[in-house]
């Protein structure tokens, strides 16, 4: 019986059936069972519900990607779970505030709503998750908490910041959202060398 679970968090505009979850799946056929839902628009909401999903389920590892890996940290660090944060979005607000107005999903959701709007209240509430990001930050999780960036990124560019709080982090020729090839070759490897590490 299959009992290792992966749960992936998706960026922003994507959703559970993005390439990249769907490459990660792929990635664990036989190995682990890779849970990707649909997140929440509004960060509180998506870290309530990430952090049922863990009690629930019991993933040994987190993956996220951009805003997944943002949430990947705060909820990884609050419940002491290894992680795996793909080019981490960790400013919020400044991917946000450039892109005010109506836009839509370029996945599709299972709720079958493509449409979302991005306005002042939900930068306004990103702001305060930011502000307290790192509250359950601690030495003893830079083992288990990896950081994971595309030397190609042109959005996201806070390997800095990760290395304020975190010791690993990894490198692959990709961009912002990695393809199902960069997921296999990078994510799935990292996220299963994680996993093994921290259940020697």
């Amino acid at each position: 019986m299959m009992t290792k679970k992966i749960l992936f968090l998706h960026g922003f505009f994507a959703s559970g059936s993005c390439i990249p979850a769907q490459a990660l799946r792929q990635a664990f056929t036989g190995k682990a069972k890779v849970l990707t839902p649909d997140l929440p628009l509004h960060p509180k909401a998506a870290l309530m519900f990430i952090e049922n999903i863990c009690k629930q389920e019991k993933p040994c590892v987190l993956v996220g990607n951009s805003n997944g890996a943002f949430l990947a940290q705060i909820i990884a660090s609050r419940l002491g779970l290894p992680a795996l944060l793909g080019n981490p979005y960790l400013e919020m607000t400044r991917f946000l505030i450039e892109r005010i107005g109506e836009h839509e999903y370029k996945s599709p959701r299972t709720d079958g709503h493509q449409q979302l709007v991005i306005n002042q209240s939900l930068i306004d509430e990103f702001a305060e998750v930011q502000v307290h990001q790192w509250d359950d930050s601690r030495p003893e999780l830079s083992d288990r908490i990896w950081g994971l960036f595309g030397e190609n990124d042109h959005l996201a560019h806070f390997e800095p910041l990760f290395l304020q709080h975190y010791t690993h982090a990894y490198h692959f020729p990709g961009g912002h959202t990695p393809t199902a090839e960069e997921v296999r070759e990078y994510y799935a490897l990292l996220a299963e060398k994680l996993y093994t590490q921290n259940n020697a």
